[in-house]
């Protein structure tokens, strides 16, 4: 198994990374599921939906939903009410609705035509009952633009946007829109997050199926509001807000519930209208969760004024969605860790409860057949094509059949501990979870049509890619109003999973090899995407470039990458993107170079290392030094070295203390080494928390120093030696090109166990990015035929120097240099010091109310 890992990007040439290679021998944990096997699921899952779908038909339409245990139709006013869940219910056969896409896309044809005329003769929207903006907008909106069935639902729903805010009303009458007290609307004043921000997919589809902007534009605003009123300092949002003033009513945040659908419609808005904002937008927000939420593999609420302070000690059941989203991003290790956890957690309770500990137990003991882990479990079969998930899909279908199956359909769960049930089978269980499940056990020759040319709502119904092309109004691209450039490709140029190579859960996945066997045979000779007949043969091609060694400075590589169909795009704010086009490339087997390139670019980690005063000047080194390491004999490396022979040729790891740092280099250098790194002895010293500094001499000429030594606080080092122990055979670039190695941090697979989130993901405390943090890093959209990296090139560092001689802090004898003093650190006005007090005292005073 090979593994790539790098160093922080930084911008001072007196600051270096690391780029690190770790070998070993690839292990398969498990076999992959039979052909035969998977079939049988596959249909399991179609006889599952008929049987849900039928008994719908059978004894709840045209009522919004079916009542399984009592085999009667839950209409709304005729049932005892169930308070805000009803608000779902519109009289407008909601589970028909919602299921029109699952007909279709299970090959269920006349069912579906069926449907559509059902829909067409028989739904009424414009019913006198008041119902949710956010669920009527996701199910039944999104339900019938997922059919293809057009409809007026969308300016039924536009009166909820009357509010200065632009933020909608939580609920609208579907006949008389917002009028106040005598309709039961117009008099809220608070809303959930994810209620405003979970519009644009639905509201941007509807105006560009019709050239109508005024849907979009609402949405459009109704973000623009909110991203306005995120916490600047935790760039974090809270869970509800005041639709008129803006102010946040809960400060609680999260990925789950009220919060959960706004996260993932900005990523999801920026796949499917191409509008750079909300991707930047999405990247501040996944920068923050990653930094405070995230706490692998939990995923816990904060204070968004205090990020630091946990909010509660649970988790909701909504946030099982979240790695499916860290799929698309491209963030692949967190997203196997959380749901692991969240795959244990199911094991343990045959379903998720509805909230649940830190240490698994229940919180809350209902599930209402949510889809949430079954996504994500889809999405990351897609993405790793690891048998595992499939293991993961088999264990949700047969706790359904055996817990939850029930005569007249599907019921759900009052209590996952008794295994009692609730007369309760919410339309999402049709619109989801047999899509996904069916998604994740077919072949592509049993769907229809080729998923990878629509995104998901957060309903799981499909829109089409090509949307980004149409006009918002007649006879205007999009792009020319909202200022965002089309993007070339057409429908499919963006996909839904990334083409990773198998790995087993929780074990690092390898780089794909230089020269998979029998690739070039394969496609030699194949179709190209326009017509043509590769007839390029292995020994007619240049070496491919590898990530390791890529410069984005060099003329070549840029030649290369244009060769293999990758593109590298300046965005406005600094960063740096990669995008690969399969179809671009000039060949089939440059595709699949550029694909093993993105690969590679995805799986770099990086390391901040500081250079000593002396010894070589790998700022002014092209190609820098490059090496096995191998750890000293003594390991202070204050004494002539006893591996001598095993140390030559190689970068030497040393411990900071006992002696000089030149002492320490003139030692290796005599053994033959060709670099060194040393390495901190203050436990828990990382370069998070601490400016780096330049290692000094010993006062005396270093001039017969020729070789590189660097300094990696204890965390990072700590790191390194945990690969050599278990990978034995690591190999190091010493490097400061750090400007064009940007592109070279880690993204897209999972690590050891020993590697843990921390620091500061945003870069901008003094030049440390953090080893594990992605969010300056390769950020792949996920597909096979284009993958996707962001680069962030960082502010630069503060580092401070002492004269050579100058006793080392430590106490161990070692020179080193200080960093500069902050000094800004005492520049916050009054004005702002008062704000922050007042924030924090009406905080506290809501923590108290809600007993936290």
């Amino acid at each position: 198994m090979r593994i790539v890992w790098g160093l922080s990007p930084v911008v001072m040439p007196s600051l270096l990374q690391l780029l690190l290679l770790l070998l070993g021998t690839m292990c398969q944990l498990g076999l992959a599921m039979p052909s035969e096997e998977r079939h049988r699921l596959r249909n399991q899952v179609v006889e599952m939906f008929d049987h849900a779908y039928q008994n719908y038909m059978d004894h709840a339409y045209p009522a919004d939903e079916l009542m399984p245990l009592t085999c009667r139709g839950r209409v709304r006013g005729l049932e005892p009410s169930r308070g805000d869940v009803d608000d779902a219910l519109g009289k407008f056969s909601l589970t028909l609705i919602d299921s029109l896409d699952t007909l279709a896309l299970l090959n269920k044809t006349a069912e579906f035509e069926a449907a559509v005329r059902k829909v067409l003769k028989d739904v009424r929207l414009d019913n006198d009952v008041v119902v949710s903006v956010f669920e009527t907008n996701i199910r039944v909106l999104g339900g019938l633009l997922g059919g293809h069935s057009m409809a007026d639902l969308g300016l039924r729903l536009l009166p909820a946007f009357n509010t200065s805010s632009g933020l909608p009303y939580p609920r609208v009458n579907l006949r008389y829109g917002v009028q106040g007290p005598e309709t039961r609307t117009g008099t809220e004043t608070d809303t959930c997050t994810a209620c405003a921000g979970t519009i644009i997919l639905e509201f941007a589809a509807l105006s560009r199926f019709t050239g109508d902007p005024v849907f979009e534009d609402h949405a459009r605003r109704a973000l623009d509001f909110l991203w306005e009123k995120r916490q600047r300092n935790s760039n974090l949002v809270g869970t509800t807000i005041n639709i008129h003033s803006g102010e946040w009513v809960r400060r609680d945040s999260g990925v789950g519930a009220g919060i959960d659908s706004y996260y993932e419609y900005l990523l999801k808005a920026y796949v499917l209208l191409g509008d750079d904002l909300f991707l930047q937008r999405f990247n501040i927000h996944y920068a923050s969760i990653m930094k405070y939420i995230s706490q692998p593999p939990l995923l816990l609420d904060v204070h968004i004024h205090k990020p630091l302070l946990p909010a509660r000690t649970w988790m909701d059941s909504l946030l099982a969605f979240f790695p499916g989203l860290q799929v698309l991003k491209g963030d692949i290790r967190p997203a196997i860790e959380t749901h692991e956890m969240l795959y244990q957690v199911t094991k343990k309770h045959n379903f998720l409860p509805e909230a649940f500990t830190t240490d698994f137990r229940v919180h809350w003991a209902q599930h209402p057949l949510r889809p949430e882990f079954a996504e994500s479990t889809y999405f990351l079969y897609k993405a790793t094509r690891d048998p595992y998930y499939l293991e993961a899909g088999r264990t949700v279908l047969e706790n359904l059949n055996r817990f939850a199956r029930v005569p007249c359909g599907f019921a759900a769960m009052k209590d996952v501990r008794t295994g009692s049930h609730e007369d309760r089978m919410d339309s999402f269980f049709l619109a989801e979870m047999f899509k996904y499940l069916y998604l994740l056990f077919a072949d592509e020759e049993d769907l229809p049509f080729d998923v990878e040319d629509y995104i998901f709502t957060t309903e799981a119904h499909l829109l089409p890619l090509s949307l980004s092309t149409a006009p918002a109004r007649a006879g205007a691209p999009c792009w020319q109003r909202h200022g965002a450039a089309p993007r070339r490709g057409g429908a499919g140029r963006l996909q839904l999973r990334v083409d990773l190579p198998q790995h087993p859960a929780a074990v690092p996945r390898p780089v794909l090899p230089a020269h998979p066997p029998g690739a070039n045979q394969e496609r030699r000779g194949q179709e190209l995407p326009h017509g043509g007949v590769a007839q390029q043969r292995a020994g007619d091609r240049p070496r491919p470039l590898r990530a390791r060694d890529f410069m984005a400075s060099n003329p070549e590589h840029l030649e290369l990458l244009r060769r293999m169909g990758v593109s590298l795009i300046h965005l406005k704010d600094g960063r740096v993107q990669l995008v690969q086009h399969a179809t671009q490339a000039v060949s089939p087997v440059a595709a699949e170079d550029g694909m093993r390139f993105m690969q590679e670019m995805m799986e770099l980690v990086v390391l901040t290392a500081g250079p000593a005063q002396f010894g070589t000047d790998l700022s002014k080194s092209s190609t820098g030094v490059q090496g096995s390491v191998v750890v000293a004999e003594p390991y202070s490396g204050c004494a002539e070295l006893g591996n001598a022979a095993l140390v030559a040729g190689r970068i030497a790891l040393l411990q900071r203390g006992q002696c000089m740092f030149a002492e320490k280099a003139r030692n290796i250098q005599k053994a033959g080494a060709i670099g060194g790194i040393v390495i901190d002895d203050n436990e828990g010293s990382s370069s998070d928390t601490a400016p780096l500094f330049q290692m000094a001499g010993d006062g005396r000429s270093t001039d017969d120093v020729t070789l590189p030594l660097l300094f990696l606080f204890h965390k990072e080092g700590n790191i390194l030696l945990e690969a050599l122990r278990e990978y034995r055979e690591v190999e190091v670039l010493l490097s400061d090109k750090a400007r064009d190695r940007a592109a070279t941090l880690y993204k897209g697979k999972a690590l050891p166990s020993y590697l843990q989130n921390s620091g500061d993901p945003d870069g901008q405390e003094g030049d440390c990015t953090p080893v594990e943090e992605d969010h300056t890093a390769p950020s792949p959209s996920t597909p096979v035929e284009q993958s996707q990296a962001t680069i962030r090139e960082e502010d630069e560092p503060t580092v401070g120097k002492e004269e050579p001689g100058a006793e080392d802090k430590s106490g161990d004898g070692e020179e080193g240099v200080e960093p500069a003093e902050d000094g800004d650190s005492n520049s916050q006005s009054i004005d702002s010091l008062l704000a922050d007090w007042k924030e924090d005292l009406e905080a506290f005073q809501q923590m108290e109310k809600d007993e936290l």
